[in-house]
C-alpha cells in the first residue's frame, strides 16, 4: 500500500459526485447527491486518490461575511489513521487564510480531539437525534407554509452570518418542506437515509416543540434533528416524544468569530456533517 506522504491532494469537480457519495454512504452519513453537487459546484472540494479510487475528501464552502465551512472530512475505511485527514483540513485551512476567511466545522468526538490541537476552538455542543417511525396522525392538517426570505434572516440572527445560498438552494429542492408553526420556523429536506429537519428557530421551547410534533405527524420516512445541546428542555422534550438520541458532536471555530448570533437555534442544519 502506498505512503500517504505519496498521495497528492488534488480539487475535484462535479463529475466526482458519485465517488464522494460512496464515501459518505461507507460512513453511514446523511448526505445525498444533491448535497455534494452543492458541495462541488459552490465550494472547494479537495481530495486524494489510491490509483483511480477516491479515498478520502474535505470541503471548504465560503460563506459571507468573512465565514466558511470545511465539511465532507473524509476518508474511507482501509486509509483511515494513516494522517490523510488532517492533511486535507490543513489545505483547507490554508485556502481558508488566503482568503482571511474565520472557518467552522462540526466533529464527532474523536475528530475533536484531532481538531483542538490544529487550533480550533469548542462553541456549541450539539446531539444527533432520530425519530425511525413518524407518528403519523390519520387527521394530519397542512402545516402553513414558511417564506425562504423568512427563514434566511432569521437564520443570520443565529448564526451572525449569513447561508443564503445554502438555504435557498435546500428550499427549492424536489421534496424540501418550509413550515411554520406558532412562533417557529422549520426546513425540512431529503437526506439519503431520512429527512431532516433544520433549521428550527422558535421564540420558545414549547412553540418548537409543537411544530416538530406537527412535522412528525405529516412525515412517513425516518426523521433526524441536530438539535442544541444547550437547549435542554427542548431535547428533553423530544426524547420524551420517542426521539432517541445518536451521537453527540460538537461545533467549532477555527478563527475570530466575525459577528455574534443574536438568538439560539433550537436545531441547525447544513450539509456539514453527517
Amino acid at each position: 500500500m502506498a505512503a500517504t506522504d505519496s498521495l497528492a491532494i488534488v480539487e475535484l469537480g462535479v463529475d466526482d459526485t458519485p465517488a464522494g457519495l460512496a464515501l459518505s454512504a461507507e460512513a453511514h452519513w446523511n448526505q445525498n447527491e444533491a448535497d455534494w453537487r452543492f458541495f462541488l459546484s459552490h465550494g472547494i472540494v479537495l481530495g486524494v486518490r489510491d490509483g483511480d479510487q477516491l479515498i478520502a475528501t474535505a470541503a471548504l464552502l465560503p460563506y459571507a461575511d468573512g465565514n466558511a465551512w470545511i465539511s465532507m472530512v473524509l476518508v474511507t475505511a482501509r486509509w483511515q489513521r494513516r494522517g490523510i485527514a488532517t492533511r486535507l483540513v490543513d489545505a483547507c485551512l490554508d485556502a481558508a487564510r488566503q482568503r482571511q476567511l474565520t472557518t467552522w466545522l462540526d466533529a464527532t468526538p474523536a475528530g475533536a480531539a484531532v481538531y483542538g490541537p490544529l487550533g480550533f476552538t469548542p462553541t456549541l455542543e450539539l446531539r444527533r437525534l432520530r425519530l425511525t417511525d413518524p407518528p403519523r396522525a390519520a387527521d394530519t392538517q397542512a402545516l402553513p407554509a414558511a417564506s425562504a426570505d423568512e427563514l434566511i434572516a432569521r437564520d443570520r440572527r443565529a448564526y451572525g452570518f449569513a447561508r443564503e445560498d445554502l438555504l435557498r438552494a435546500f428550499c427549492a429542492r424536489a421534496g424540501s418542506r418550509l413550515v411554520a408553526g406558532d412562533k417557529a420556523i422549520a426546513l425540512v429536506r431529503d437526506g439519503r437515509v431520512a429527512r431532516h429537519i433544520g433549521p428550527l428557530l422558535a421564540d420558545d421551547t414549547a412553540s418548537a416543540l409543537a411544530l416538530v410534533a406537527a412535522i412528525a405527524q405529516s412525515e412517513t420516512r425516518p426523521l433526524i434533528i441536530d438539535a442544541v445541546h444547550s437547549q435542554f428542555d427542548f431535547l428533553n422534550g423530544l426524547t420524551s416524544a420517542g426521539w432517541s438520541i445518536e451521537r453527540p458532536f460538537q461545533r467549532m471555530r477555527f478563527g475570530p468569530r466575525t459577528t455574534p448570533g443574536d438568538e439560539s437555534p433550537f436545531a441547525v442544519a447544513g450539509p456539514e456533517f453527517g
